[in-house]
């Protein structure tokens, strides 16, 4: 962390070098040499991170009570560690779909860690990927995940033929009624579109092996997704010929085939100004499936409203803010800088191919000009790789939240 704090000092020097270059001055902001001026954003982001260590994630783990949580003679009951873990590929009892050699352990040949471990010798896939739930309007952690391509494993079964779908959960008490299920189309498993990360069986995140709270010792992750689809602990799998999903998320009223949205969020801001005092403000985006070409703020006094044909603000004077570069050292209690020069979207010098990078997160920071006495909102927003402004072109929350963030200020002399 502390390497990681002096490396945003660094981007934070460079980044008020920049724009006093651009003339910063000539806009009527604060004048950049002043060191005291400067220090409120150079501290706001030498407290922000980037990739997430294991144990500072959020979590939102369903059971009662919660895998995690389970004593170790428990875990161990369960298949909840390496050494008892294993995983079903079947096929759907209820359907026709057609395996010469299903994984079982009825069968006694259930796919276990031994047989994880050579198929990730012969390969394994890390990308980077912000885990998000579908309800939440922030991420849960930013980390580095690597697995085996489910795909392998799902041939191992030798399927023939009649299959349409996945269905798969994880470990959830043996009661039926906390199985927390999720699916997709065998074709997102058996090809990777648009340049995606392939779904994996993952094992480790950030270069550790995954533990407990986070679904060790192995959950699926789906890159593109939200939060659901990346079942923790899991050890079964279905291949099925029916043609709809059965996510439990699919009777919450949810959009369960939801991408990945591109939002803005603010860090820090300061809420009680004096006039004419010149506003620093950090913050991050989610870079959903559309990728992320700017990052806008907009201040308009507090009374107001959005008109009611616009009421989004698209013909708002938006103005632009800085999308800070990516760092070189990333945090997130990584081993070494090795991962990085391994995976997707990186190159083999541990740098990102392009950024910000999608399925992540990139940070932003402005200052906004001082302003007179009175009440303020000041809003934020992403512009996607497409030129389409949030929330749009998905405003509705059954498909991820990404509304406009509103921040109340007051400027005031008292």
């Amino acid at each position: 962390m502390k390497n990681f704090r002096v490396e945003h000092y660094e981007l934070t020097r460079r980044y008020f070098l920049q724009l006093g270059a651009a003339g910063l001055a000539a806009q009527q902001l604060l004048p950049l040499a002043a060191a005291e001026e400067k220090a409120p954003l150079q501290q706001a982001i030498s407290e922000l991170e980037y990739l997430t260590p294991q144990d500072e994630f959020q979590d939102v783990s369903r059971g009662n009570p919660l895998p995690h949580k389970l004593s170790a003679e428990e875990k161990t009951a369960a298949g909840l560690t390496r050494e008892t873990w294993r995983l079903e590929i079947v096929a759907d009892p209820e359907s026709d779909s057609d395996l010469r050699n299903p994984l079982s352990l009825e069968a006694d040949n259930a796919l276990d860690w031994d047989g994880l471990m050579s198929l990730a010798k012969q390969r394994t896939v890390a990308f980077p990927k912000i885990m998000t739930c579908n309800n939440l309007g922030c991420p849960l952690g930013m980390g580095i995940w690597e697995g085996v391509p489910l795909r392998d494993a799902i041939w191992l079964t030798k399927p023939r033929k009649n299959v349409r779908r996945i269905f798969y959960h994880g470990f959830h008490n043996h009661d039926p009624q906390q199985i927390f299920r999720s699916s997709l189309p065998i074709g997102r498993v058996l090809e990777d579109p648009l340049g995606l990360p392939p779904v994996i069986l993952c094992f480790k995140l950030n270069g550790e092996y995954l533990n407990s709270e986070r679904g060790g010792p192995v959950r699926l992750v789906a890159p593109e997704a939200y939060g659901f689809k990346s079942v923790k602990w899991l050890n079964r799998v279905t291949l099925t010929n029916l043609f709809h999903a059965n996510d439990t998320y699919a009777a919450k009223n949810n959009d369960i085939d939801s991408w990945l949205k591109t939002f803005a969020a603010t860090i820090s801001i300061a809420q009680e100004l004096k006039p004419e005092q010149p506003i620093p403000v950090t913050g991050y985006a989610q870079v959903g499936i559309s990728g992320l070409s700017k990052v806008q703020y907009l201040v308009t006094p507090a009374d107001d409203d959005p008109p009611a044909d616009d009421p989004y603000l698209t013909q708002a004077d938006w103005q632009d803010a800085d999308i800070l570069a990516p760092p070189t050292h990333w945090g997130g209690d990584l081993p070494s800088d090795a991962l990085l020069k391994r995976t997707l979207g990186f190159t083999p010098q541990g740098q990102p191919e392009k950024w910000p990078l999608r399925l992540s997160k990139a940070h932003w920071a402005t200052v906004v000009p001082g302003l007179p006495e009175g009440e303020y909102t000041f809003r934020c927003r992403t512009v996607d790789a497409n030129g389409i402004a949030q929330p749009l072109p998905r405003p509705f929350a059954k498909s991820g939240r990404n509304a406009i963030e509103q921040i109340d200020l007051t400027v005031s002399a008292v």
